[in-house]
This record gives C-alpha cells, structure tokens and sequence, in this order.
C-alpha cells in the first residue's frame, strides 16, 4: 500500500460534502433566527440566552420525536420537501401542550450517502416549520453512515426546547364540565403510516396513482405534511381560560386526551360534531377497519383538543378562528375516568 493510503472519503464518508451542506443552509436556518439565538451554525454547540428573549423565571421544556414510517413514502416518491415541516410539527405541538413558547429547535439526519441536493430540501422544510413556530434552527447534526443505511434511506430525529414562566404549566385546573374544542387536522399528519402503508399494499395502488379522495398523486396527498398548532394555541392561552391541551398523536382521540386529564375526571365526545376527512374515509373503507380502531390509531380529523372554562369556550373558538383554526366544539369533560364516544364517524 502506498503512503498515501486510504481516505475518509475512501470509506463512504465525504467531509467536504456535508460542509458544503451547512454553507447551503445557512441562509434557511438565518430565516429563523429570533431573539435570545446568540450563535449561528457550526459550532460545537449553540447558544440561547432566555433574558434577551423576554423570560423572568423560566422553566425549560424539552420534546424529541421523529417522523416514523412516512419517511418510507418521501423516500420513495423523492418528495422530501415538507418532511421537515412533519419533524418540527411532531415536536413543538407536544411542547405548547405545557404551556411552552418554542424557542431553539436541533435536528439529526442520518443516511449511507449525503446527497447534497436531498438534504438541503429537507432541511429547508425543517427551516420552514421552525419559521412557521416561531422557533430558531440553531444547531443539529448531519451523520453519513455507509453500511447502515440501504441506498437513498434517510431517517430524521428532532429536538425542540421551550419555555415559560414559573407557574404557567399546563394542564392545570381542570374541572368537570369544561368544553372541549377540538381543531381540525390536515389529514393523517405523521402517525400510524404502517397501517396506512398496508392499506395501500391492499389496495393495489401505487404511490403515483391519483388518490381516489383527493386531487393529486396518492403519495403527495398522504405526504401533507402535520399541521403546525403553536401560533393559535398559543394565543388561545395567552387569551386566558385555556386548562389543557393534548396534541393527537398515535393512539388518537382515546389514548391523548386522558393524558392531559385528571385520574377522576374523563370526557364525553360527540362523535357527530365534525365530519370524518376523505382520506380517513378510504382508509377505513380500504382496510375494513372498525372505527374504534380509528380513533386509537389516527387523529380522525381533530389533530389538537383544548380543555376550556367553559365560559369561555365561545371567545377561545373565535380566537382560534382568527389564528386561522377550524374549531369544533366536540364534547365536554366529565366525572368518571374514560372517554365515551356518542355518534358515529363512519
């Protein structure tokens, strides 16, 4: 072997491409920049100083999460644009449900080969749902693995930090009789993609096939990306009135809600209060599946729930209207744990 033997690059690992990477973000990640950011990217870590962003007593919140099986579909369309946009949803959405501003964001994107072109669309969706939160992109890590990952897959990790003053954690003074408003979802936003997946296997479409429920192709549709909640819920907090709020993640309507609910108290919830969106109305179809199924596995159409006085409920709805929401007034909490469902959605 001569002298000048093997290289990094030799191995699979480009060095120069993934700072090329950071030198094509950078303008995406100065988009987001708010106050409190006191460092940009590169460093070895990132600085946020929680005075110079308006904090007295601040508690720091913390979430992490990733975007799951939709992935598969973004691979294999080449869609990748908006699949950040599902990363910083997945995380920031948990984070207002304490009661939390958003304020820095970190990403981990990890794959065989760094393709440049690839990465820099992804994570300028990162940058735009960090944008749309209010929340900084001030650091995260790019990491080429050849051997661990197949030809083309990617996989995305996110991390988010939020904060708010002492003594305004949420939920917090829930009580029989509060209203629930639920918001409408943009679709299956980023949970229970196997399912969705196999359902499609049994359909025998492809990902190119036009969806038979919307316009477009069956993968653009099922790729639109998790709805950001943080502007309007924040406002609805800020407006006074709000107890709680759970983000309807996997495990839907009757696994989230009692998390953000006392050990007594449960919910009724009318199922007729909002209509069932078309692309839970085929996968149901499709996959034959019960509806109890549905509502434990998907969102159904309401991707966040504020618990409210309900004195208030009719000021918070128009508040959410104005944020931009579609609020419906789907039920009301009750003595008894457990949630019950009247009506039917399909």
């Amino acid at each position: 072997m001569s002298k000048n033997g093997l290289t990094y690059a030799d191995a699979g690992v480009d060095i120069d491409a993934g700072n090329s990477l950071v030198e094509r973000i950078k303008p995406a990640a100065k988009r987001t920049a708010r106050s409190g950011v006191m460092s940009g990217l590169g460093g070895f870590g990132a600085l946020f100083d929680l005075k110079a962003a308006g904090f007295v007593d601040p508690v720091l919140v913390a979430a992490t999460d990733g975007v799951g099986t939709k992935l598969r579909i973004a691979i294999d369309t080449g869609h990748v644009d908006t699949i950040g946009i599902d990363l910083v949803a997945m995380c920031v959405n948990d984070l207002v449900c304490q009661g939390a501003e958003p304020l820095f964001f970190l990403d981990y994107f990890a794959t065989g080969k760094l393709e440049l072109d690839q990465a820099t669309r992804i994570i300028n969706g990162i940058a735009a749902g960090c944008e749309a939160s209010g929340c900084a992109l001030i650091g995260g890590e790019t990491a080429e693995m050849p051997g661990m990952y197949h030809k083309g897959d990617f996989d995305l990790a996110g991390f988010a930090v939020g904060a708010m003053e002492r003594g305004a954690d949420l939920p917090r003074d829930v009580v029989a009789g509060d209203v629930l408003l639920g918001l409408a979802s943009d679709g299956v936003h980023s949970n229970g993609y196997s399912l969705v997946r196999r359902i499609v296997d049994l359909s025998g479409l492809g990902w190119a096939d036009d969806a038979p429920f919307a316009d477009g192709s069956l993968g653009e549709v099922l790729l639109t990306p998790t709805r950001l909640y943080v502007q309007s819920a924040l406002a609805a907090v800020r407006a006074g009135g709000v107890h709680a709020l759970a983000h309807i993640t996997g495990g839907g309507l009757t696994e989230n809600l009692p998390r953000v609910l006392p050990d007594d108290l449960g919910a009724d919830i009318d199922l007729g209060s909002w209509a069932l969106p078309p692309v839970f109305g085929w996968l149901v179809q499709t996959g034959g599946m019960a509806q109890a199924e549905l509502l434990k596995t998907f969102n159904a159409g309401i991707g966040m729930v504020l618990v409210v006085d309900a004195g208030r409920a009719e000021a918070l709805a128009a508040v959410l209207a104005a944020a931009g929401e579609t609020v419906h007034r789907i039920g009301t909490v009750t003595e008894g744990a457990g949630i019950r469902y009247t009506g039917a959605l399909v």
